[in-house]
């Protein structure tokens, strides 16, 4: 069944669907406060859920746009915590259910990038091809999160052409989650601001606005908002596959 629509941060016309990004670190209750104080340093707008598993998640909002200072999308943010408390993070994200993006760490070290069609992003010109980039990372990305026996499944997974007509991004990412031992809820996670089906409920999160809690966070994030909807982040892929010219291989002249 397709999910429930909404429409994404920049509100173009005739796509809509779920789009959402989540942050997720190694840590647990004591690794909390550092986690927060680094988004409250960069003025982070999203939730925050409660530890669980041996990760700390946080949601984007906008989950596929810029959710902190600096222009910095959900994955600019996961590598940061990723960065600062030398942990393995990863960040996922997808994009009205037509794009699904993939990015991990280890501390500052990235491990990889996959973007399973890279011409959707904002602004992406018409020579970017649309087929699955970064499946070959899967390796890294299992190894990273003592999966290594998934990769090959992964892999399988990620190089996939799905039929965007039938079948959304978020049903590969419940396989990737489920394939790399992560949160499986964080597929639901578009109903925020309500409780989150199987996951956790709304008012278990910790809410930042602006990087500020309370009615502070309220007043700050209305005018943060308003500035921030009008960009976008960085792209997934900063030098994105493309064609040649028309299509035609000049190595067939």
């Amino acid at each position: 069944m397709p999910p429930p629509q909404s429409v994404s941060h920049d509100d173009a016309p005739g796509e809509a669907g779920e789009s959402y990004g989540a942050a997720l670190v190694r840590g647990d209750h004591a690794a909390l406060p550092a986690v927060i104080d680094s988004l409250r340093t960069i003025r982070f707008s999203g939730w925050i859920a409660p530890p669980a598993e041996g990760w700390i998640v946080v949601l984007g909002d906008p989950g596929d746009g810029v959710v902190a200072a600096g222009k910095r999308g959900i994955v600019e943010v996961a590598a940061l915590l990723a960065e600062s408390s030398g942990s393995p993070g990863v960040a996922v994200r997808v994009r009205r259910d037509r794009q699904l993006a993939i990015v991990a760490w280890r501390g500052a070290e990235e491990i990889g990038r996959y973007c399973s069609d890279p011409s959707r992003e904002p602004g992406a010109d018409g020579d970017i091809l649309s087929e699955p980039y970064g499946a070959e990372r899967a390796e890294g990305f299992a190894e990273l999160l003592d999966r290594p026996d998934a990769a090959e499944d992964l892999a399988a997974v990620l190089e996939e052409e799905l039929d965007i007509e039938s079948i959304f991004e978020s049903e590969r990412l419940a396989q990737v989650l489920g394939l790399l031992g992560l949160p499986r809820w964080l597929v639901a996670a578009g109903a925020l601001p309500h409780d989150i089906p199987t996951g956790p409920r709304a008012v278990d999160l910790i809410r930042l606005r602006g990087g500020a809690v309370g009615m502070a966070g309220r007043a700050r994030g209305v005018a943060i908002h308003r500035m921030r909807r009008r960009a976008d982040p960085p792209p997934i892929l900063a030098d994105p596959p493309r064609s040649h010219g028309a299509g035609i291989d000049p190595w067939l002249f």
